[in-house]
């Protein structure tokens, strides 16, 4: 795919070994991937180390390794190039081996603890009506065009996220829309890529468990608007505490947005209904398919990237109101004797705090609120009795259930969440460890005009159990309990 020398281009290396001058076919940082004529790259990467297996990919056909330490053995078959870090290295050499293709598109990325995949996916909804062909990078999907690539991480790795760009620049996207997550900016996921612009939603307690402390989850989001340049744009929600937190050191041209104070893009909720949202954004109204206030911060940092990107107000305003949710983000339906199911993927207190406030302004009457709710495992486990007592307060009933239980026990999860439960709160608190039977429990329970949400999971088509994803759909198992 290119000479070894050029694919080192900003690599900043510190020592060579061997020859640069070199063919190069591929890129990996997976031994196991490595085949005759690839580049590894060895990451000291959460679980193991990649100079472990140096001297594996060169038995399989390596001709070059880009690696932080120089192997006590340097084999003459591959050239041996040490760099300060590897990661780092990884993605300039990833964008380095597939063109550059950040550079040959307008990539937008967007930060936070909720609403990313929301506004990533309107964002690409509202510009593929306007006629540009766009690409998508998100939780839910990745999108070339049309065509749809299934997404394993919130940001997938150096490798798989340049190969995307590059499938998008060859299908003549002019856009491309893509989360950012905490994790991809401290591990150098988004190392090489060249954005036109970054969107900033929110910072709530989350990602603890990999982050550590809450000023190193902030430092991650803060440095993705660091690193922007002087010709791009950063927009931050004001009514985040956070949010000019974000703007700080960037050299991006500095841009706000605002439901509450006044901002460069300010919008107001006119009206809130589960048949969608009335806003006026810039003094003219618009009504759109969503639901809630969370939703309208999420309508608002659309319209605030889209105007950014040189479109006219009522350019933007007409095909916004026709824009849906993402998958699995307050995903409601009607069942039978006016029941009414709800599926979120909160999985954060703030979301699930969002989400529910969001249904009790809607209440109209003496509906009961029925929520099922778990919490993930090996995951940051401080957050779940703020969980169970956010659905205690502000639910009728609660069934706490299995989430992703991942390499924990659920009945240990639970029981940390029922640390976060107050007297009063247990008496209207059940457990139901098997998540098919709490969704199906809940549906029991809910009479003629109740309300069931089943929150968590969202848009996931599985369960991870022990290493295992088994099929899971909480959206067709809820619609087969109460439709």
């Amino acid at each position: 795919m290119g000479n070894l020398r050029d694919i080192l281009y900003k690599a900043e290396l510190l020592e060579t070994h061997g020859v640069l001058d070199r063919e190069v076919l591929a890129v990996e940082f997976d031994s196991r991937k490595v085949k005759p004529g690839t580049l590894f790259v060895a990451i000291k990467g959460l679980t193991t180390d990649g100079h472990l297996f140096i001297e594996k990919a060169v038995q399989s056909g390596a001709v070059a390794i880009v690696c932080q330490e120089i192997p006590e053995k340097i084999s003459k078959e591959a050239t041996i190039i040490r760099v300060k870090d590897s990661a780092h290295a990884l993605g300039v050499v990833a964008a380095n081996i597939f063109g550059n293709p950040s550079e040959k598109i307008r990539l937008i990325g967007v930060t936070g603890t909720n609403g990313k995949t929301t506004v990533v996916t309107l964002l690409h909804d509202l510009f593929t009506r306007l006629g540009y062909a766009c690409g998508m990078i998100s939780t839910v999907r990745n999108l070339v065009g049309q065509k749809e690539i299934p997404a394993t991480y919130t940001t997938p790795d150096p490798v798989q996220l340049n190969d995307l760009l590059r499938q998008m620049v060859e299908a003549g996207c002019e856009f491309a829309f893509m989360e950012v997550s905490s994790h991809a900016v401290a591990q150098q996921r988004i190392a090489g890529l060249h954005f036109a612009g970054g969107i900033f939603t929110n910072l709530t307690h989350d990602h603890l468990d990999f982050h550590k402390t809450f000023s190193e989850y902030l430092k991650a989001k803060k440095t993705f608007f660091d690193q922007l340049d002087a010709q791009a744009f950063a927009i931050t929600n004001t009514d985040d505490k956070n949010g000019w937190v974000m703007l700080q050191n960037t050299r991006a041209i500095k841009k706000t947005y605002s439901l509450r104070a006044m901002a460069d893009f300010k919008g107001k909720v006119l009206e809130n209904g589960f048949a969608g949202l009335q806003l006026l954004i810039e003094g003219r109204e618009v009504w759109c398919k969503l639901v809630g206030e969370f939703n309208a911060y999420n309508l608002l940092a659309v319209y605030s990237a889209a105007r950014m990107l040189g479109l006219e107000p009522e350019e933007v305003l007409t095909p916004l109101s026709s824009c849906r949710p993402a998958e699995g983000r307050f995903d409601f339906f009607p069942g039978r004797e006016n029941r009414i199911g709800i599926i979120d993927y909160a999985h954060t207190p703030d979301a699930l705090e969002n989400v529910l406030s969001t249904i009790a302004s809607l209440r109209t009457g003496s509906e009961k609120l029925i929520t099922v709710v778990g919490c993930g495992g090996n995951r940051d486990a401080a957050k779940r009795p703020a969980m169970a007592a956010i659905a205690a307060r502000l639910s009728n009933k609660v069934i706490l259930t299995s989430d992703n239980p991942r390499f924990e026990e659920p009945e240990k999860i639970i029981e940390d969440m029922k640390t976060g439960l107050d007297p009063m709160s247990k008496r209207h608190t059940v457990t139901v460890i098997n998540r098919r039977d709490a969704i199906n429990a809940a549906c029991a329970m809910a009479n003629p005009g109740d309300i069931v949400l089943v929150a968590g999971k969202g848009h996931e088509k599985y369960q991870e159990i022990k290493g295992v994803k088994h099929p899971f759909d909480d959206k067709e198992i809820l619609m087969e309990y109460l439709a």
